[in-house]
């Protein structure tokens, strides 16, 4: 009896490991649940673009749009600064819309048919994501600006997990809302945090890089950067990726809990990076697209945009979309950084785009939803 005991045990630790890995889970060709595509942040796609695009539809909200849209089960989701919540069917028509009464610069997450969010309020909600009713609310003590994660815990029940100005990193139980942990870090906390085996992580406006017990709330390890972290981290292959405001980026070893490796002077960084591969992909406001390689943090190419990148690439395939504040999408090939393709949306976008088969849907500072789609 007890070795079976241990055996249940053992594969129960296993099961939860391989859930809370690398793995994208609810990620497809059909669904980007996140803004980033996955649980880990790794901003990857199978999908395979083409050279040419065009503009199949477009949706205007009433205000600036700094959200990035997710796509899942056929319907967009993106939030505005006019204070709604927007599910758009991907034909471009309204499906519903949430008003929060504040802006939402956070970008949504979808998981099991719900839709997350955050207000500049501070506002946590979730959505059915199929009739925009209203499950639960749960408040924060300050902005939130960035996406929720999420994970299991060990006995196969969703968390989400939420940063907010007010220094706290809220766990919650993701059907009914209520708060499981939270844990106090020592300043704003901006952008998403990303789950893998058994930690979530974020980086801190404390300048320091935190690796926190899923089950637990309690700190496992810290990381000092030294300056602002504005952006979120990639988890990959037992590394962390991410960027700070003083323009350095780092590879951040997970089983020695080191800088591996540090490119300084890249300029301000405010989104994530896009790993695949031996390829990491970050933009700057020093209007670069820079690629280095993973183990050694050497520089592989460099494309200069005519405007500031505050938004996240996305790698798609052998191709990097990214958007820039000068309104232009780029398509990058992904060995040589290469431009394949720039298409004009004319108007500056701080959101990252999201991608699934046939579709890209970016957001813009005029208040545009912007569906692109091709043969």
């Amino acid at each position: 009896m007890k070795t079976l005991s241990w055996i249940k045990t053992i594969l129960a630790i296993t099961i939860f490991t391989l859930l809370n890995g690398n793995s994208a889970m609810a990620q497809t060709k059909t669904c980007w649940p996140n803004f980033r595509g996955n649980a880990s942040l790794t901003g990857v796609t199978d999908v395979k673009l083409p050279d040419k695009i065009r503009l199949a539809w477009s949706f205007e909200t009433e205000d600036v749009i700094k959200s990035s849209p997710v796509i899942c089960n056929n319907t967009v989701f993106v939030g505005s600064n006019d204070g709604y919540i927007y599910a758009l069917n991907t034909d471009g028509s309204l499906k519903w819309k949430f008003n929060t009464e504040t802006a939402v610069e956070a970008p949504p997450l979808y998981l099991d048919g719900k839709i997350y969010a955050g207000s500049l309020e501070g506002a946590f909600f979730a959505f059915d994501a199929e009739t925009g009713d209203l499950d639960w609310k749960y408040m924060t003590d300050g902005q939130i600006s960035g996406a929720a994660g999420w994970a299991e815990d060990e006995h196969g029940k969703k968390m989400v997990f939420v940063g907010s100005y007010d220094f706290f990193l809220h766990a919650l139980n993701a059907k009914s809302g209520e708060l499981i942990w939270k844990y106090e870090s020592d300043n704003y906390i901006n952008g998403a945090p990303a789950t893998a085996g058994g930690s979530v992580v974020f980086g801190g406006c404390d300048g320091h890089l935190h690796f926190v017990d899923i089950q637990t709330g309690k700190i496992k390890e810290k990381t000092e950067i030294g300056t602002y972290i504005a952006s979120s981290a990639a988890l990959t292959d037992k590394m962390a990726f991410v960027g700070d405001y003083d323009g350095g980026f780092h590879g951040i070893s997970l089983t020695k809990n080191e800088k591996r490796w540090s490119h300084e002077k890249a300029g301000e960084i405010m989104g994530a990076p896009a790993v695949s591969g031996k390829h990491v992909v970050i933009g700057t406001r020093k209007k670069d697209v820079l690629c280095f390689d993973k183990a050694s943090g050497t520089m592989l190419w460099k494309f200069k945009a005519l405007g500031k990148i505050e938004s996240s690439p996305v790698i798609c395939h052998d191709k990097v979309i990214v958007t820039s504040l000068d309104g232009r999408i780029y398509f990058l090939d992904i060995k040589t950084g290469e431009k394949t393709l720039a298409y004009e949306i004319g108007s500056p976008m701080f959101s990252t785009p999201a991608v699934v088969a046939g579709l890209i849907v970016v957001c813009a500072e005029d208040g545009g939803i912007y569906g692109l789609t091709w043969e």
